[in-house]
């Protein structure tokens, strides 16, 4: 359950104030999918109603209001000589008070995916009927909430990924067990299992299918870049390279290289099978560029773009894409979510660059920077008109370790890191605009709690 309050001020003696909006944004911030709001007055004089907002009948209603109950009429509570322990400014309001005897002090709403369920007229009221004042309505939401529906997404997920490493040879199997069990944000497959319910043809069973494909394909490219990198850990571990050797890891990689792709030409869509392979050719194409680029290191932010829409952007998009076609999303849709997981993927490599200068990347502080990775820290704080220069000598050079940590120390004092979590927000900020005015069939909460989570995270 959440518990909140919604305040705000009257302008009136008798006002009538549409809350509707202020209620769906309280059940989108708390990331109710489906359950109840309640919502209660705190005070005795002023009441909640759910009609039309339509100025003529507001004012009928009010005109109603009037002529059962007249101010002017008499009430023994405005008689202060007949109370004891009356404040100096207690107003006579004895109407206001039996004015609420004909609205409700408390109302019960449904939520159904994600949107408060009122009528096509319909608004919520709250109804001063002693103002102008300020005040200040309880409200309680509980149901089921987005957090639950991911967090029983990932057990669907981990078992998925389980069942499918379980029947793989050892030599191959192994390493991917070790690499998959030392966890990772299961960021794809996620998307996949979401947007798999925006069509007419939902099979949960299908969708994690191709969820647990779409994540081996992504552990895939994590064993190759790394024998790539010479990188010695990954999550906190050591690379299937470092560990196996790198005839093992090609050989890893590629094994589920060709899995994934079977399990996903069993599920007999020609569209989700063109979508990932498309995504599959990117990545090849950008690890080429990538690795051209480094002569050119630190590089420009276009060659950056380019290679981050390849390696990561690609794969984030078609997950979203495969996972719409595989439920015969309309098209409309499946362009939509294929925009919004370019934005997202983009945001998100950009913030895994800020995240290699900390401890907490799973990886050796620098790495990154040693092996010519492009990165976008790197290349604005190359920038810099105070510490560009230097930077750009160090780069320039052998990258002893007092030099490695000369760089971490000046990226971070440039002010980069600042200008790439502005850039990686804005992006996310685009992404979540492309879930608007479409039928997302209630998982538009889920998919923007996953976007802005790009942007808040330390590893």
């Amino acid at each position: 359950m959440v518990r909140s309050r919604i305040a705000f001020r009257s302008s009136r003696q008798t006002e009538f104030l549409d809350l509707t909006g202020r209620l769906q944004q309280a059940v989108e911030e708390a990331g109710l999918l489906n359950g109840r709001v309640h919502l209660q007055s705190l005070h005795t004089t002023l009441g909640l109603a759910v009609n039309e907002n339509e100025p003529l009948l507001l004012a009928d209603l009010e005109a109603v209001l009037r002529r059962l109950v007249p101010s002017e009429a008499t009430y023994l509570h405005d008689d202060f000589s007949l109370r004891s322990g009356v404040p100096v400014d207690e107003p006579a309001n004895g109407h206001a008070h039996a004015r609420n005897l004909l609205l409700q002090p408390s109302l019960t709403l449904l939520v159904e995916e994600g949107e408060v369920l009122v009528g096509q007229w319909q608004s919520v009221f709250a109804v001063e009927l002693d103002g102008p004042r300020s005040r200040e309505l309880a409200i309680q939401l509980e149901g089921e909430f987005a957090r639950g529906r991911l967090d029983r997404t990932r057990r669907l997920i981990e078992l998925e990924l389980e069942r499918q490493l379980h029947a793989d040879p050892d030599p191959v199997g192994e390493p991917m067990r070790r690499l998959v069990e030392a966890g990772g944000k299961r960021f794809r497959p996620f998307l996949v299992l979401l947007t798999a319910r925006l069509g007419p043809d939902y099979d949960p069973l299908r969708a994690a299918t191709l969820a647990a494909a779409v994540e081996l394909i992504h552990a895939a490219t994590l064993v190759h870049d790394d024998y790539v990198d010479e990188s010695p850990q990954r999550r906190g571990r050591p690379t299937v390279a470092a560990a196996e050797g790198p005839e093992r890891a090609i050989a890893v990689g590629d094994y589920y290289f060709a899995k994934a792709t079977r399990l996903i030409a069993e599920l007999g869509n020609a569209d989700v099978t063109a979508t990932i392979a498309g995504a599959m050719e990117a990545i090849c194409r950008a690890q080429i560029d990538d690795l051209d680029l480094r002569g050119r290191y630190p590089g420009a932010e276009e060659d950056y773009l380019r290679v981050v829409r390849g390696k990561t952007a690609a794969l984030i998009a078609a997950a979203c894409v495969a996972g719409a076609q595989l439920s015969g999303a309309p098209a409309e849709v499946v362009e939509r979510v294929r925009r919004y997981g370019s934005s997202v993927g983009i945001a998100f490599q950009m913030t895994d660059d800020v995240v290699d200068f900390s401890e907490g990347s799973g990886k050796p502080m620098g790495q990154d920077i040693r092996e010519r990775v492009l990165s976008l820290p790197l290349i604005y704080a190359s920038e810099s008109e105070a510490l560009g220069a230097e930077i750009q000598q160090l780069l320039a050079g052998p990258l002893l370790d007092p030099d490695l940590r000369r760089v971490v120390d000046l990226v971070a004092r440039s002010g980069a890191l600042d200008r790439v979590n502005r850039k990686a927000t804005s992006l996310v900020q685009v992404a979540v605009g492309e879930l608007d005015g479409v039928d997302l069939d209630g998982v538009k909460t889920p998919l923007e709690e996953i976007a802005k989570s790009v942007v808040d995270r330390s590893a």
